[in-house]
Formats: C-alpha cells, structure tokens, sequence
C-alpha cells in the first residue's frame, strides 16, 4: 500500500481547454498500473477542447453541473454523484455549463502504444450553445 499527498492545482493548457480550468493530479500510473486520475474543476463556460482516448475514459461529477458532448449531437448533463463513460476513440469535450461549474475525476486508462488522449479543435461558442440545447439547459 502506497498513500499519495496532494499534488498541486495547475492551470491546465490553454491550448486544450478553452476557459479557466483547473487540475489535481490525484494518480499517475506507478511503473505496474497505468491508471491515470485527475480532479478537474471548470468555471462557468469553461470547456475541454474535442478529444478522444484510446482506451476510453470515466468522467465521476463530484459537484457541480456540467455537459458532456459528442460529434453527433448527443449531450448529457452530469450532476455531482453520476458518471458517464466515453469508449475507446469516441471524440467528444466537458466542461461548466455557461451558469454553473462542474469539478470530476476524470480517470482513464494510459496503457497501449497510443497516446492515451488525443486532443483535437476547440469547441466553437455555436458547438458549446447546440449542446446547451440538446441537454435543454439554458445557456
């Protein structure tokens, strides 16, 4: 048994989010397990750029309300206690809704010879608004 200390909070990457969001890493594979865990935190508007994971991904809302969205349209919106899994090579983003935060785990798998995410465009302020109105949240 290993305990883990908190890491500090970073500003995640302008370049893959769009909006002030901020990470803990809480677990980063261990030479053995390559579990891969992070609490996330997006303010109000705040969002992932489009991107998939080659061996898919488990997003755990502790607080908050947010979106998550996919290329065809479907959106849903996650509340703090419920979970939503994207498969393996699914593109799709999360975030805040445009009045609310939203803060999960995020936590996947990085095992395999691929990246374990692969970042894409940003989701356009249009994109954000459709998946408002697919979720009947208002923006």
């Amino acid at each position: 048994m290993e305990k883990n200390v908190p890491s500090a909070t970073v500003k995640t990457p302008a370049a893959n989010f769009a909006g002030d969001v901020y990470l803990n890493p809480v677990f980063d594979g261990d030479g053995t397990s390559h579990l891969v865990c992070g609490l996330v935190r997006f303010t109000p508007g705040a969002r992932t750029n489009w991107h998939s994971h080659a061996n898919g991904q488990l997003l755990v809302c502790t607080d908050g309300t947010g979106l998550v969205g996919t290329r065809d349209g479907t959106t849903v919106v996650l509340r703090a206690g419920e979970s939503v899994w994207t498969p393996a090579g699914e593109e799709h983003f999360h975030g805040g809704t445009t009045q609310t935060m939203m803060c999960h785990y995020a936590i996947l798998d990085a095992s395999g010879d691929s990246e374990a995410t692969t970042w894409l465009e940003p989701v356009t302020d249009e994109q954000y608004a459709a998946a408002h109105t697919a979720a009947g949240v208002h923006a």
